[in-house]
This record gives C-alpha cells, structure tokens and sequence, in this order.
C-alpha cells in the first residue's frame, strides 16, 4: 500500500503492519537522512474518506521513541517529501503509535503511517521544520542563455503536434513517404 524513498538507498515496499491501521518502515543510519519521501503504491486506495498521518520516530537519548507528525498523504495527494534532518533534536508530539510494541534497535529511526479520517488530518498540525519541500518553478528570464543550444518555444511544438494529429487522422501512412 505504501513506499518509503531515501535518496541513494532502495525504495521500500514492504512496510511492517503493526496494527490494523498502523504500518512502519525501518530507517537504519537514520543521522544520515536529509529528506525521506512517502508515497502510495497504487495498488490499494484508501478508503473512502480516509487517508494517512505520516510520522517520524528516531530514540532519543535514553532509546525512548520520539514521534513527530511529519504530514499526510492522501487519495488526492498520494505523495510527499519531507525533510527530517532538523528533527532529531525536536520536541515529540501526540502520536498513535504509543501503546504499540513495535521492535526497534537504538540507531534506527521509523517512518510511520496511521490511517485516519481525512476530517482527523485536517486538524493536526505537522512539526514546523519538515514543511513537505518545494521545487521553485523558473521563468525564461532566469534561464542562462547558451550559444550552442536553441529553445523553441513551447507553442511551437504544440502547433507542430496538432499539426501531425490532423495528418496522422487523414492518412495514417503520411509520415511513410
């Protein structure tokens, strides 16, 4: 049902089900960990109305596991990044995941996702510094200009496109001779 990406590491796919709505992914050498990405698999839709409450668990310094509510991922929004590097010294907040006995060794850290009523995400209120990271569009002006490349321009391919539809739909074989 879900993935869990760490950049140069092999995408996880198999996530430990801890309770009937509860799973878990193991994050080994977690002071590693800029960013993790949390995503659906496609497979298996929630349910609707429901979504997921992504949290991060690292052990603090006496192993007890520290939960922060990351964000959510939805039938909607069926993906996120979230940067987590600025966590680990953070203050834990209310989590779903307390009464669970989940087996854990002291330097791995855990990504966990909570099934809930989407009315119940909209409510909570992830940690601040793993706001889901942004990727800026950019605009022609800021685009370095290079003499030995040629850009043409976004309309012109459309144009050429359509054109080749209308072809394409009059002869299928007009590109044969």
């Amino acid at each position: 049902m879900f993935g869990c990406l760490v950049a140069g590491r092999l995408v996880q796919t198999a996530a430990q089900q801890v309770a009937e709505d509860k799973f878990v992914f193991d994050l080994p050498d977690y002071e590693s960990i800029n960013h993790v990405v949390v995503f659906m698999l496609g497979t298996v839709p929630f349910p609707e109305g429901m979504g997921g409450s992504v949290y991060f668990s690292y052990p603090d310094s006496n192993g007890i596991p520290v939960w922060q509510l990351l964000g959510f991922v939805t039938n909607g929004k069926p993906s996120a990044i979230f940067k987590i590097s600025g966590l680990k010294s953070g203050e834990g907040s209310q989590h779903p995941f307390g009464a669970m006995n989940i087996v854990r060794t002291p330097s791995v850290a855990q990504i966990g996702i909570s099934v809930e009523l989407l009315d119940s995400l909209a409510q909570q209120t992830p940690v601040g510094s793993a706001a889901v990271s942004s990727v800026d569009s950019f605009t022609q002006a800021q685009m370095t200009p290079n003499p030995s490349e040629m850009f043409i321009p976004a309309n012109v391919v459309l144009k050429w496109y359509e054109n080749f539809q209308r072809r394409l739909a009059q002869n299928p074989f007009f590109w044969k001779t």
